[in-house]
């Protein structure tokens, strides 16, 4: 059987699918999650109609190999559905954050822009340039690569150097870095 023929594949499907489906609905049934077990099924298939090497004849029967990748994929969903099921309990068994009464005079506000300009005006060039384009242009490093047509680890460096640079400003200020860039949004 050629799986790379589409009227191979389709007799493939038809013969073995019910046997995927069996083999998923074995795992995730048990946990409710039946409706999951077609989505299992064609996940098998559309991995194997996209590279049917990976079906090798020669190490058993395509029936066994199909229960065996809808089982194993299975598995894959139950786990990642419980894993997530995991993070929800714990994120409603944690307190919720307290809200910060953070109450910003005139003053602070022009202290806090006037530390972040100097702290902008005394980076390079390059990282300057690369701040204002990820922070006020919002566009992302690989964005800002492509537009200044310069390599990604070269516009990453340039955001990193600078971020660090400024923090160190800022630190360095009679205005608390953290103050500062929790006002940024209300700032600029």
């Amino acid at each position: 059987m050629d799986l790379r023929d589409p009227d191979d594949f389709a007799r493939a499907y038809a013969e073995h699918a019910p046997g995927a489906a069996t083999a998923a609905a074995g795992v995730l049934a048990p946990a409710g999650r039946r409706s999951d077990v077609e989505d299992v099924v064609h996940d098998v298939f559309v991995r194997l109609w996209r590279d049917p090497r990976i079906f090798d004849p020669a190490r058993g029967p395509l029936g066994a190999y199909v229960r065996m990748v809808a089982r194993s994929r299975a598995l894959d969903v139950l786990r990642s559905g419980q894993a997530a099921g995991r993070a929800s309990e714990r994120l409603a068994a944690a307190p919720p954050p307290q809200p910060r009464d953070v109450v910003v005079s005139e003053a602070e506000r022009n202290e806090a822009r006037a530390a972040l300009l100097r702290a902008m005006s005394a980076l390079p060039l390059p990282q300057r340039e690369a701040i204002a384009l990820a922070c006020w242009g919002d566009l992302t490093a690989s964005q800002i690569a492509d537009r200044s047509g310069l390599p990604l680890g070269t516009v990453k460096g340039r955001l990193r150097l600078g971020l660090a640079r400024m923090r160190a400003e800022l630190e360095g200020s009679e205005m608390a870095a953290a103050t500062v860039m929790t006002m940024l949004s209300s700032i600029l």
